[in-house]
């Protein structure tokens, strides 16, 4: 694997960034602990350093592992964790975007994970509570403290992102360096605002589900069902012909449909790490084979054309034709657009 800068730091990560929501069984699903550092292990000797976990997988269990498998080499590896998520049900202060449970919640990760600091601490969900002023502030002090190396956000509306990291870029404090959303051919909404936030701002993005569930493997046109129902958005007739088209990409170019997937969310113009997660080592590998092909400018269009959907107002209202008119007078192709 290559590396990409993480946002507008110099920060070097893995093109992919292996997820561990998967490491241990407390869920009723995921891998044990031998498997889980087989997945590990397969990922580290492809030359990958990046790792995501959060204080929620299998209840505490992810972090442990992780904080395991990297620590004879602890500095080598870029670990990703997350806060926001309870770790405690019937008290208010055990979750959210607060202080308190910030503090609280990354105390327990260095614990659990056996480490003096976290590289990269993620809000993990925003609280619709908490001022993005005090969430900075905290996250300053973690890093001024040492605790936290880089700071991210994730699962939030743009709005909130785009306000936080301009009163951070105003006040001198540590900005937000990357994003983190959900992010396939599947479901592509976050086309309308987070994507283009991310890349105003020199964000890494960094999508989780990109395989939706598994959905674009092609494995449910088989007729396998795993977690899902038949309810699922992942199964409906658009998600179907997604999958067919996404198959029949692959063996056009000889490769699997998981690489094709994968690869799809890596082809645009800014930066961008798919998350890919895995239960199984050779599961792992396939996906893995995503850094190592390219898909053909045409091949991409096909993909786009199949699960195109609608960016809603104003996305679409600017591409109106009458709109183009009166806005740049007949002079839309002379003028040399903003990348």
């Amino acid at each position: 694997m290559k590396y990409q800068l993480f946002g507008h730091t110099g920060l070097r990560v893995s093109e992919l960034c292996l997820g561990t929501m998967g490491f241990g069984t407390e869920w009723g699903w995921g891998a044990d602990e031998a498997t889980s550092r087989q997945v590990f292990e397969t990922y580290a000797n492809e030359g990958g350093n990046f790792i995501d976990t959060a204080n929620r997988y299998t209840e505490g269990t992810s972090e442990k592992f992780v904080g395991l498998f990297t620590q004879d080499d602890r500095d080598h590896f870029v670990i990703a964790t997350k806060y926001t998520l309870k770790d405690r049900n019937g008290d208010p202060n055990y979750a959210g975007n607060h202080r308190k449970n910030m503090m609280r919640s990354v105390q327990e990760s260095l614990k659990r994970m056996n480490t003096d600091y976290i590289d990269l601490l993620w809000l993990h969900i925003w609280d619709f509570t908490t001022h993005p002023e005090e969430i900075l502030l905290a996250m300053n002090d973690l890093i001024s403290r040492g605790m936290v190396h880089y700071i991210g956000i994730s699962d939030t509306p743009a709005w909130r992102v785009a306000q936080a990291n301009t009163m951070a870029e105003l006040r001198g404090w540590n900005r937000f360096a990357g994003l983190q959303v959900e992010y396939n051919l599947i479901n592509r909404t976050a086309e309308r605002d987070l994507l283009p936030v991310a890349k105003a701002l020199n964000l890494a993005l960094t999508p989780w589900a990109p395989l939706a569930g598994g959905a674009l493997t092609g494995k449910y046109l088989k007729g396998e069902k795993g977690r899902l129902t038949e309810a699922s958005k992942r199964l409906n007739e658009r998600s179907v012909s997604i999958a067919k088209k996404v198959v029949a990409v692959a063996k056009e170019l000889g490769c699997t449909p998981a690489q094709v997937a994968i690869r799809w969310t890596m082809q645009r113009d800014q930066t961008i790490i798919p998350i890919i997660g895995s239960t199984k080592a050779h599961q792992l590998t396939d996906a893995l084979g995503a850094a190592q092909i390219y898909i053909p400018e045409n091949l991409i269009i096909e993909l786009n054309e199949v699960s195109d959907f609608e960016l809603g107002f104003p996305h679409d209202f600017f591409n109106e034709p009458g709109v183009i008119d009166v806005t740049y007078g007949q002079t839309k192709d002379e003028i040399i657009m903003r990348p």
